[in-house]
């Protein structure tokens, strides 16, 4: 059964913790970063993992910023996965031991993951792929493969069920000189499930995924690592006991655990230890009506893609966010009740953290209140799109490397 996405934790109360003491200086809406809260989030992950934090190939598209990326490494997660060549660059550039690459990756793209890798060759970078033209376009550039398996998601992979393609491409990755480094399967179609629900489906998806280990193992071909789980199935897999005691390494890739929204909140109910530790901070900019107010902060701030309402109100049940606009947030309230004022503060805590990160160009990070840092969300966008080939460069993919911008 799918959950509804109503329930938006309304129920999150308001922590002192999360007050800007400072706020009269800030132009609104701001990112605003809770570093002991973070901490205490990858605490509690690794914690979850048997305190091995080398189980956790943190998927980068959330944390964003150099600054969290460091603070990943200092609680030894070294292994990371992501999705565009900046989140690569950033994650090579702030202290990753390994790097998964975890989305299809062609032309001009590709060639630019292989200048990445030549900056950086103390870095384990891999790419995905999925037929063997994908994997021939890899050859003499040392880059690692994992074949990227589609567990029902449909929207990228080879589908679990065609076990002898999955053995075929794994034997082209060896033919082509190139190291198989294992399997990716993500399983991000359950995140609406109930959580009963959710579990079942995962763990019947899983007993298909280790049917494909097992034809690849009797293949002559051994499986290093099976990576699974994003947020919302994490607490599945490792549930899940049929990973345990394999002979390959089995690894978790959530990543918006780091910050945690108001989605998981209502996925987790708080039996995970986890909580908030970004919010937008906004200002009531208008009241056009009677039991509405407006702040600053419309889609171009919290991110509406997981639908409307895009946020909670912390600390205020009795507002409703409605339809934003790019700048504006208009809010519901009870008539009879007085409402924020213009100019008042308010914390949102987005529906979907991971896209509304991206929404900033910088991040306050603030301790105990008050305003530590400003830090630039360096992983957000992507990289300038032009870059042309350097004279006489003839290795693998062209190397085209030089920016022209």
């Amino acid at each position: 059964m799918m959950t509804t996405h109503k329930m938006m934790v309304s129920e999150f109360a308001w922590d002192e913790c999360y007050r800007v003491t400072n706020v009269a200086d800030v132009l609104t809406p701001a990112l605003v970063v809770y570093p002991e809260i973070i901490a205490a989030n990858l605490a509690r992950t690794v914690q979850l993992l048997g305190g091995d934090a080398d189980r956790w190939r943190v998927h980068t598209k959330t944390a964003k910023l150099g600054y969290t990326l460091r603070m990943l490494v200092e609680h030894g997660v070294r292994n990371f996965k992501c999705a565009t060549t900046l989140e690569l660059l950033e994650g090579c550039r702030n202290g990753a031991a390994d790097v998964l690459l975890a989305y299809p990756t062609v032309g001009a793209n590709a060639r630019r993951v292989c200048e990445i890798a030549e900056e950086f060759p103390e870095v384990r970078i891999s790419v995905l792929a999925e037929n063997e033209e994908q994997v021939r376009q890899w050859r003499g550039s040392g880059i690692g493969i994992f074949l990227d398996i589609n567990p029902g998601m449909n929207r990228t992979g080879v589908e679990q069920s065609r076990g002898e393609e999955i053995l075929r491409l794994a034997r082209a990755i060896g033919d082509a000189g190139l190291e198989f480094r294992g399997l990716h399967y993500y399983d991000g179609q359950y995140g609406g499930f109930e959580e009963g629900a959710r579990i079942t489906a995962t763990h019947a998806g899983y007993d298909q995924l280790l049917e494909v280990v097992n034809a690849i193992e009797h293949g002559g071909r051994q499986v290093p690592e099976v990576i699974t789980a994003g947020t919302p199935t994490f607490p599945c897999a490792l549930a899940y006991t049929g990973f345990r005691g394999r002979g390959f390494v089995h690894r978790i890739s959530p990543g918006t655990i780091v910050y945690c929204d108001a989605t998981s909140e209502a996925q987790f109910r708080g039996d995970f230890g986890f909580a908030p530790a970004v919010l937008v901070l906004t200002r009531v900019v208008s009241r056009p009506h009677q039991g509405i107010v407006t702040c600053d902060a419309g889609h171009k701030a919290v991110s509406a893609d997981a639908g409307v309402p895009t946020c909670v109100v912390v600390g205020h049940p009795e507002l409703t966010p409605l339809g934003p606009s790019e700048e504006h947030l208009p809010m519901s309230f009870e008539v009879a009740l007085a409402g924020p004022r213009v100019g008042e503060t308010l914390y949102l805590l987005p529906r979907h953290v991971c896209p509304t990160v991206n929404n900033f160009d910088c991040a306050l990070v603030v301790r105990k209140g008050e305003i530590e840092s400003v830090e630039k969300v360096s992983a957000r966008g992507r990289e300038a799109p032009l870059w042309q080939a350097p004279a006489g460069a003839t290795t693998a993919l062209s190397k085209t490397v030089a920016r022209k911008v």
